[in-house]
């Protein structure tokens, strides 16, 4: 078993994030990471909501297409995302969306973080400041 969840956090896949509950038990929270690239996969998508957790001028100069833009510094005491949808967060290199991922799936939220963030994506939903 110890080497099968090796191996899966190694592929970004099951990622479990472990905690202790309030009465003491052991209680696992699923984040799901994806790679820069299956972030295509949720543009447009009805049921997904993509999180630019970058500076706002980062943002105005590139982003993903139907991203919003909420800086990760002001997301904490956000209530207002909607439940019914997945969360797909991304910054510039992944760690900030990971750390966002953990905090909503917490919440009860359906997240997804962007290993790599938005550095490692190469797809043709970049919207350049430019255009």
């Amino acid at each position: 078993r110890w080497f099968r969840s090796i191996d899966n956090r190694i592929n970004n896949t099951d990622f479990k994030e472990h905690m202790i509950n309030k009465k003491g038990r052991f209680v696992m929270f699923p984040i799901e990471t994806i790679s820069a690239r299956m972030l295509d996969y949720y543009v447009g998508r009805n049921d997904a909501l993509i999180i630019d957790l970058r500076e706002e001028k980062a943002y105005a100069e590139s982003h993903v297409r139907g991203a919003v833009n909420i800086p990760y510094e002001t997301l904490e005491n956000r209530k207002d995302l909607p439940m019914n949808k997945i969360l797909v967060f991304y910054c510039d290199r992944g760690g900030a969306s990971m750390a966002a991922a953990r905090e909503f799936v917490r919440r009860g939220y359906r997240t997804r973080s962007v290993i790599g963030g938005v550095t490692a994506y190469r797809g043709r939903n970049l919207v350049s400041g430019d255009r």
